[in-house]
């Protein structure tokens, strides 16, 4: 992985935490909007983490592919970077 190890794991490590949180809230029996607000705030982190990773690839995978100049590494990895594109939106 060539993304920022750091920040991704601080980012996924805070997502676990507030889910965490929102399992404690349900045994507690929270306000739902509470809960709803928690969740959204740990999609929020892991889509920033997604984000980086992609970053990475970008700037990383796919621009060494391109200077490859192998024809059928670039479109494999274009259409990895499509197909991971699709499943987020």
């Amino acid at each position: 992985m060539k993304a920022d190890k750091e920040t991704v794991a601080r980012l996924v490590k805070t997502a676990r935490g507030q889910l965490d949180g929102v399992l404690r809230m349900m045994d507690d029996d929270r306000y739902c909007m509470d809960i709803s607000a928690q969740l959204r705030a740990a999609e929020s982190l892991l889509s920033k983490a997604n984000r980086e990773i992609l970053r990475a690839h970008i700037a990383h995978c796919i621009r060494e592919s391109f200077d490859s100049r192998d024809e059928a590494l670039i479109e494999k990895k274009i259409d990895e970077l499509m197909q991971a594109m699709e499943k987020i939106g």
